[in-house]
């Protein structure tokens, strides 16, 4: 039985980011993956897929929308699989440069599913054992399947399985707007297919700013994507030709498929907690503490597998704070606070802090600071004039207290305002933007237009 100092499980975002920094502190590390394939379900079926997918499906309508292309009467024709496929060489290239992370840091890999066999033991498949004094759990999470909905029916989908759609619908439900559901119906309505969205709630998207819901809202409704809201499913069946989704309301919506997009389970089930006396909540996650240790101190778990925010940018992150401690430094800062939304619809929405409902809860005294990106000469040479930036400051200090962009580029946008926030005493300030020179014509002009538009409002 081979001993390392940690095994890591789990080869996405977190497991990446906590391996290699705990390769860097002369650390004898092991990751294992359950799939043949390293870098988890963000490179395989999850984040790098999903948005190289979206790249595809953009450049294909807008070489459609082409008016050259028009005038010399040139046709493309294109299938699904034909844009999965360029997505394809996408996942490949990632998959290659992370094999080349642990290669350099000498990180050993093995495959296969991990299990628990006692406080400091794991085995894999049942076949090979390894020991370690501290262990990462990495496993990410799967998409929610309620028993009632018979996901194997060709013509019913999850986030997980929808990437291996082989042929092009006229029509398609989406139950769940949430990020997932609001992404793909986006992907689907670009590629001119009728969207059905349907919502349990009473609007999108309720975390973010309520104008950015309302513009989001809007711009969808205005492409043609149907939105019904508050209402619940009663049976899903799925047919030869189409799927028929009951809604509890008494309304039936047929469409050529469906798309499931309700919630996300942590990968626990397999991993033989009970022999580190630790259990997992209804959701399959982790509970942990602010090093992101569980119950049992010397196991850490990262990354989907905990829960909010479920992003891959914050996994890495949590991944390299959990190692840290392993390390023992723990004065190593590391800015988990403000932590960027990016959610790819079309177009995106990006943002950073407070919304100007929890700044009115809060009793915050704030401004507002707007920019059309109608106004800015860069959008307008882009032909994408929709969208805006909006920033909340304080009145009297003038401290940045929230970030929000809905638009092109947006979640490139949003880093400019997440970095002056995240500056200590003074230096977060509207005057930043206002005294910044931005290069002309960009998007990131829009700082310096938004905070004046602000400033003008108390002073």
């Amino acid at each position: 039985m081979k001993k390392y100092d940690v095994i890591v499980i789990g080869t996405g975002p977190g497991g990446e980011g906590a391996a290699m920094q705990l390769s860097k502190g002369s650390t004898r590390v092991a990751v294992i993956e359950k799939f043949p394939r390293i870098g988890g379900g963000c490179t395989h079926w999850g984040t790098i897929p999903s948005k190289a997918l979206r790249s595809s499906i953009y450049q294909m309508t807008e070489a459609l929308r082409s008016q050259l292309l028009q005038n010399v009467h040139v046709s493309i024709d294109f299938t699904i699989a034909d844009l999965r496929d360029s997505a394809r060489q996408i996942i490949d290239k990632q998959e290659e440069m992370r094999k080349g992370f642990y290669r350099r840091n000498d990180v050993d890999i093995y495959h296969g599913t991990a299990e628990f066999v006692d406080s400091n033991v794991v085995s894999i498949d049942g076949k090979q054992t390894l020991e370690a004094d501290c262990f990462v759990i990495a496993t990410g999470s799967r998409p929610y399947r309620p028993e009632a909905v018979d996901f194997s029916h060709p013509r019913i989908f999850d986030s997980d399985k929808i990437l291996s759609l082989d042929f092009r619908p006229q029509s398609i439900g989406v139950y769940g707007a949430g990020v997932i559901g609001c992404e793909y119906a986006s992907m689907f309505r670009n590629l001119e297919i009728k969207v059905n969205l349907v919502n349990q709630r009473d609007k999108l998207l309720e975390f973010l700013d309520d104008e950015i819901i309302d513009a989001i809202s809007y711009h969808m409704r205005d492409r043609g994507i149907l939105l019904r809201h508050e209402e619940y499913y009663e049976s899903i069946i799925g047919h030869d030709d189409h799927v028929e989704l009951n809604l509890k309301s008494g309304k039936q919506l047929n469409t050529d498929i469906l798309l499931w997009a309700v919630g996300r389970t942590g990968n626990t089930h397999e991993l033989g907690l009970e022999h580190v006396d630790l259990q997992a909540d209804g959701r399959g996650h982790l509970h942990t503490n602010e090093h992101f240790q569980t119950q049992s101190k010397h196991v850490y778990a990262v990354g989907d597998v905990v829960g909010y925010p479920s992003l891959a940018s914050a996994a890495y992150t949590q991944g390299r704070a959990a190692a840290n401690h392993i390390l023992g430094d723990v004065d190593q800062a590391l800015i988990t606070g403000s932590i960027p939304t990016g959610i790819y619809t079309s177009p995106e929405i990006s943002s950073v802090g407070k919304t100007e409902k929890e700044l009115t809860e809060l009793k915050i005294p704030y401004e507002v600071g707007r920019a059309p990106f109608k106004s800015l000469a860069r959008a307008q040479i882009m032909g994408r004039q929709t969208g805006m930036l909006k920033i909340l400051f304080h009145r009297k200090t003038l401290e940045v207290l929230g970030v929000h962009c809905f638009g092109t580029n947006a979640s490139e946008i949003i880093h400019i305002g997440q970095a002056v926030m995240d500056q200590p005493g003074k230096a977060n300030s509207l005057m930043y933007f206002i005294n910044t020179t931005f290069n002309y014509p960009t998007m990131a002009e829009a700082y310096r237009v938004a905070a004046l538009n602000g400033y003008n409002r108390v002073r």
